[in-house]
Formats: C-alpha cells, sequence, structure tokens
C-alpha cells in the first residue's frame, strides 16, 4: 500500500493531481503506457480501438466453440490489430509480465467503483495474453451483479459461471472458446440470487483450480473493490490484482478505499484509464 500511496504523492508533487469538481482525479504519468519501475505501477490507457490474435493453443475443455464472434468494437486488442491503443495494451500485458510470470497465472481486474473500465480492461488484457504464441488463455466474468464480457464478445445466451457454481452446469459445457481469436471466454451465466454467498463457495475454489491445470493465463473480472464483498472474498484466490481508475473520474479517496480492501502483497498496482 505504501508503494502505492508512493506513486500518488509523487504526482501530486509533480503537479499531475488535478481537482475537478471538488474532486481530486488521478492524471497519467508522463509517457503513454508506462508503469513505474516499482512493483506497483501506473498505467496510461486510452480506450477506443486494435488486434487480431496470433497462435495459441486452443482450450481443450471448451465445448461450444464460436467463429467469427460479433465483437465489440471496443475491443481493440481484436478489432484493430496496428492502432496505437491496442499497442498499449500489449505494453500493458509486456509489463505485467517482466516480473514473476507465476503471479499473472490468475489475475483479477477490478475498480474502485462503477464504469471506470474494468471490464474493458480485463477483455483488451485477456486478448492481449492469448495472443502470445503457445499460451491458452481464459477470461472469467465474475461480476455476477452486472456481467459484461458475454456482451463484449458477442456470446449467445448459455450456462456460465454460476450454472457451474450452483451445479446447474459442467464446468466444459460453460466455457465458450471464439477459434478467431484463440481465447477460451467463461461468462457469468444466468443471474444469481446471492452473488458473494456464491463466490465464496467451495465450488468457486474448485473451479479455479481446475482452470489454473487448463490454461497458462487466467483474466477475472470482477465487481468494483467497494462497497461490495466480492473482491474480499476473491483476492485469496488468485496471485496477483490490479486496479483500474479512470481519469477525471476516479476519486483519489476511493482509490485509497478500494485499495483497503485489498492484501498489499498481492496488489501488482493501477491502470490509468482514460488518460490522454
Amino acid at each position: 500500500m505504501s508503494r502505492i500511496q508512493n506513486i500518488l504523492d509523487k504526482a501530486d508533487r509533480e503537479g499531475v493531481l488535478h481537482r475537478v469538481r471538488a474532486v481530486a482525479e488521478v492524471a497519467p504519468e508522463p509517457a503513454a503506457a508506462t508503469i513505474d519501475a516499482d512493483p506497483a505501477f501506473m498505467a496510461r490507457i486510452s480506450i477506443p480501438t486494435d488486434a487480431p490474435a496470433a497462435t495459441a493453443v486452443p482450450a481443450a475443455t471448451a465445448v461450444r466453440i464460436v467463429h467469427g464472434a460479433h465483437l465489440s468494437p471496443v475491443l481493440v486488442a481484436a478489432t484493430a490489430a496496428n492502432g496505437p491503443v491496442a499497442e498499449q495494451y500489449r505494453a500493458l500485458r509486456t509489463r505485467l509480465l517482466q516480473g514473476d510470470q507465476r503471479a499473472c497465472h490468475v489475475l483479477m481486474v477490478t475498480s474502485p467503483g462503477p464504469r471506470e473500465g474494468k471490464s474493458l480492461t480485463t477483455s483488451n488484457l485477456g486478448l492481449t495474453m492469448a495472443q502470445e504464441f503457445q499460451r491458452r488463455s481464459c477470461i472469467v466474468d465474475a461480476d455476477l451483479r452486472s456481467p459484461q464480457i458475454g456482451r463484449l464478445f458477442g456470446i449467445p445466451d448459455g450456462p456460465g459461471l454460476s450454472d457451474v457454481l450452483v451445479g446447474n452446469a459442467a464446468l466444459e459445457d460453460a466455457l465458450v472458446m471464439l477459434e478467431d481469436q484463440n481465447v477460451t471466454i467463461l461468462p457469468a451465466g444466468h443471474a444469481a440470487a446471492h452473488p458473494a454467498e456464491l463466490l465464496a463457495t467451495t465450488a468457486m475454489r474448485r473451479l479455479l483450480d481446475q482452470l489454473r491445470s487448463q490454461f497458462d493465463r487466467i483474466v477475472i473480472d470482477t465487481p468494483s473493490a467497494s462497497p461490495l464483498a466480492d473482491v474480499g472474498i476473491l483476492a485469496p484466490l488468485v496471485d496477483s490484482v490490479v486496479l483500474v481508475v479512470r481519469a477525471g473520474v476516479t476519486s483519489t479517496p476511493s482509490i485509497h478505499d478500494a485499495i483497503a480492501t485489498i492484501d498489499a502483497t498481492k496488489l501488482l498496482g493501477i491502470v490509468l484509464n482514460e488518460a490522454q
């Protein structure tokens, strides 16, 4: 946590912590897609478009295989391969993997509040990881309250994470393989009455163990860190956590509140979204 504080203090000293409408906002570091040398990093990501996938090993267990999925244009890592925004996501992937790669085997992405770009970051980061040669990647939608992954990837309605956890579907029936992108998706599935309680079950732990044995990279989209309990439940089950904040929107106090819910040893750092 002290490393994150050092980054915020540094930004404040350099005059890049701006206050808009009396709310403190975190401004970008000087260069695009840069990450502090410290394990707690701040990366710049500007959203709108990029990147077809390279060859990867297909997931072995996905029963539903989708060809020609109608991806949202904001999935720039698949729709605009050569653009500068996709390159920023690839740079983010590279910087994440420069340290201990085991820390990125199961990576959780969250944000202090809603509409800060966590699902978009999860999706594009997962796509860029799928583009690594001979790597099997899976994107999991564990935001059972407001799932976005299935919509972004144009996945038809069907079983997903919630259905597996309550025993209504097997994992292989819920996984969706997008062959064009060489990535496997585990959508949220049907609405769950008690999301936090469902994520806290031993079934969730077993499911992640099963995914660990089948995929080289697993990127999990979760609800916002505050005030919900979901992030605190899932954090002990993953290897590392990335916090997504939105330039000009996320306040510094909300960042501190979110950090307080995450084990400091697992927090890789902060991605600054929509930085100009």
